[in-house]
């Protein structure tokens, strides 16, 4: 498998180190997943539909949040247009041509009151994890057949991963009606990594094995690449990808700031990583 590239960005109120990798899988020939890791953006989307240009949906859901990168924290109000773009383009491209649905997760850091906040969102079963002090949360809750099932108490968490219909989800980016996505807003504190993923990584790992790989690899780029290799040792059926985001200082005094003019901000990722 390829080297995956880490990257760095300082702004006066946080600092980061990310990686991110992508991958069709063992039983894929397209990968309909796209990831967008870029200085505050940070999202991965799965597209739907196989013959249906799912690998087209999930790029317009991304390429959606590219005019928010750059050297500057968002606001809040942006990030909501960016989804607004989402939606319109999808429905724009379905007219001409035949278009599935995409799932849309990640995170986009913002301004509130000079301080950097995450705004996390969510529309289908991808995933935002935040692990720290020891601990992993799933932020994100997903839209799916076999959540409404858990949360109904007809079926349990540990049978969710296997059930036969744990792959159709209710909710999601699409040429069809319009479908809100849910939002949290939580304040960036330094020692936070955030984990960005397909459920093509989540229906192969564990949160057990995914929180003991994120504890144990001290750096992005090898943490991420490890998430993907372990999703591929276990048969990987589906598209994986995963983006790894390392908070290492907030509100930085301008002595302790990275040589900004230095970093690389056409980051990113790949369509995809070969074995």
């Amino acid at each position: 498998m390829s080297a995956v590239g880490e990257f760095r960005y300082s702004h006066p109120s946080i600092s980061l180190r990310w990686a991110g990798a992508t991958h069709p899988g063992l039983r894929r020939t397209v990968n309909e997943d796209s990831v967008f890791a870029s200085f505050p953006v940070f999202v991965v989307a799965d597209g739907m539909g196989g013959h249906a240009a799912g690998d087209v949906a999930s790029t317009l859901a991304v390429e959606a949040f590219r005019s928010l990168r750059g050297r500057t924290l968002a606001d809040v109000a942006r990030v909501e247009s960016a989804l607004e773009r989402a939606f319109d383009s999808m429905r724009e491209h379905a007219r001409a041509a035949q278009l599935g649905g995409s799932t849309l997760s990640g995170a986009v850091l913002v301004d509130v009151g000079g301080i950097a906040h995450w705004l996390i969102l969510n529309i289908g079963d991808s995933r935002t994890y935040l692990y720290e002090r020891g601990e992993l949360q799933q932020v994100t809750v997903d839209h799916s057949m076999v959540q409404e099932l858990v949360e109904a108490g007809a079926l349990r968490s540990s049978d969710a991963r296997t059930h036969p219909h744990r792959n159709v989800i209710t909710r999601a980016l699409g040429a069809g009606r319009r479908q809100s996505a849910d939002v949290w807003l939580r304040p960036a504190e330094r020692g936070q990594r955030m984990l960005v993923c397909s459920d093509g990584l989540t229906g192969e790992v564990e949160d057990g094995e995914i929180a003991e790989i994120l504890d144990d690899v001290s750096s992005p780029a090898p943490a991420a690449a490890l998430l993907l290799r372990r999703a591929l040792d276990a048969g990987a059926p589906d598209n994986v990808s995963v983006v790894v985001v390392d908070v290492d200082a907030v509100e930085l005094a301008d002595e302790d700031l990275f040589d900004t003019h230095a970093q690389k901000l056409d980051d990113t990722l790949p369509r995809e990583a070969r074995p």
